[in-house]
């Protein structure tokens, strides 16, 4: 895995490439995830960086601990993940950045529902 040079720190780049696998369904509801020291030797960085990533992702209800066999996927893990990503999309100004690129590129609302007809069809 590749750390990006943003401001983000370390152990959230890891929880969005943990909530990344749940929501493309790589890691699946109830399935166990790589232990706290088999991730941070994969990824190369210090256990107790994997272990924030794992309390945060848990704070979420995205995976969840069972004393004694890890940490697993939440039933609805990748719910919980698109739902807080939605939110923060809107939140933090996402929605309205694209909506000004609309406006700019003059592209209409059926141009655009077109244009994601066709992505979705790609799939």
């Amino acid at each position: 895995m590749e750390f990006n040079d943003s401001n983000k720190a370390i152990y959230l780049q890891i929880a969005d490439a943990i909530a990344d696998d749940v929501v493309m369904q790589r890691l699946r509801p109830d399935e166990r995830i790589p232990s706290v020291r088999e991730y941070a030797a994969s990824v190369m960085v210090n256990v107790n960086t994997v272990m924030r990533a794992y309390d945060h992702l848990s704070s979420l209800g995205v995976i969840y601990n069972k004393r004694g066999l890890g940490f697993f996927v939440a039933p609805d893990g990748a719910r919980r993940v698109k739902e807080q990503r939605r939110r923060q999309f809107i939140d933090d100004g996402g929605i309205d950045r694209v909506f000004k690129q609309l406006q700019l590129l003059d592209i209409t609302a059926a141009e655009l529902a077109e244009m994601y007809s066709q992505y979705l069809n790609k799939k």
